[in-house]
């Protein structure tokens, strides 16, 4: 060739070009599987959710279900399925863990945000985060062994199984996810807006709740209700500690069921195959499933609405 070029580079430059875009079609259609196993898994568990609670309702009607106040699917005589008792159970655990929750969760976002200092927020919050690695199942032990036993000396009537334990300890677990995504929410906030409310003579606390806090009201709410969503699915912590006598009434000091408890106390064998209480499983899941979709749906409105942009 007369730039000194021969037959065989050029094949190899044209080889290495074909290959390069054979790769970049292939690549994605790659990512577009891998993307659309998500999407297939999330169609697949609402199918299958759907497929075996029809087959449940077909034994029980719907109304009974939605309606009902008493829950005994072990009945010698006569086996009950009415979901409210398991529905108030789950929302005690979820309302105490709130309380818990929420406010020191968001105290601790503004001291990070807003006090401590880039060496303070570098120790304080990764020791905050660890919290959130801790197996549930710990938590659960936790409530029963340690925290039931406290506050029985303050509450003597308290029962060994119980909300309140194990709503308090929900509430701790859930607590780094408020604390972290809400001091994400302030940090994000511009430092000319406190600098200016600074300058007009503010004080920190009023900056921190007047200026910020409403700057990053988005976040915050957002993360409070995921938290709570994450609350209502909690599974070994009420397992453990909270009982298995499903009641629909607010009494925090006895023993209660929850809709995942539920599922645990089926699910480990007390139920034949085929049988109505293994469909009511289902059933149950189903209503969890669209509890935490309303939550996640909240929570996306919220932050849609309540949006801030800089």
């Amino acid at each position: 060739m007369m730039d000194g070029t021969s037959v065989q580079d050029l094949i190899a430059k044209s080889n290495k070009k074909r290959s390069k875009k054979l790769i970049e079609k292939v690549i994605p259609i790659g990512l577009m599987l891998i993307a659309s196993v998500s999407v297939l898994t999330t169609f697949g568990i609402i199918l299958t959710l759907v497929v075996e609670t029809s087959i449940f309702f077909s034994k029980v009607p719907i109304t009974d279900f939605l309606l009902g106040t008493e829950w005994f699917p072990f009945a010698n005589t006569e086996q009950v399925f009415g979901i409210l008792p398991l529905i108030a159970g789950t929302l005690k655990v979820a309302c105490i863990a709130g309380i818990v929750a929420v406010p020191f969760g968001i105290g601790s976002a503004i001291f990070l945000s807003e006090y401590a200092s880039d060496r303070t927020r570098r120790i304080i919050k990764p020791i905050l985060e660890v919290l959130a690695g801790i197996p549930t199942i710990v938590y659960g032990f936790f409530a029963l062994t340690f925290v039931t036993p406290l506050l029985q000396q303050l509450i003597p009537d308290l029962k060994i199984f119980n909300a309140l334990s194990p709503g308090i300890v929900v509430g701790i677990m859930i607590l780094p996810m408020i604390a972290s995504l809400s001091e994400d929410a302030m940090s994000s906030v511009p430092k000319s807006i406190r600098e200016g409310a600074l300058a007009m003579g503010s004080t920190k606390l009023e900056v921190s709740l007047r200026v910020v806090l409403p700057a990053a009201l988005s976040g915050i709410i957002a993360s409070i209700v995921l938290a709570l969503s994450r609350a209502i699915g909690e599974t070994m912590i009420v397992s453990l500690a909270g009982g298995s006598t499903p009641k629909f009434d607010w009494n925090v000091t006895e023993s209660i069921q929850t809709m995942t408890a539920y599922i645990v106390q089926v699910s480990s064998g007390d139920a034949g195959y085929g049988t109505t209480i293994y469909y009511s499983i289902y059933a149950v899941g189903f209503t969890l499933f669209l509890f935490t979709l309303f939550m996640n749906y909240l929570a996306h409105v919220i932050s849609k609405k309540f949006r801030e942009e800089y």
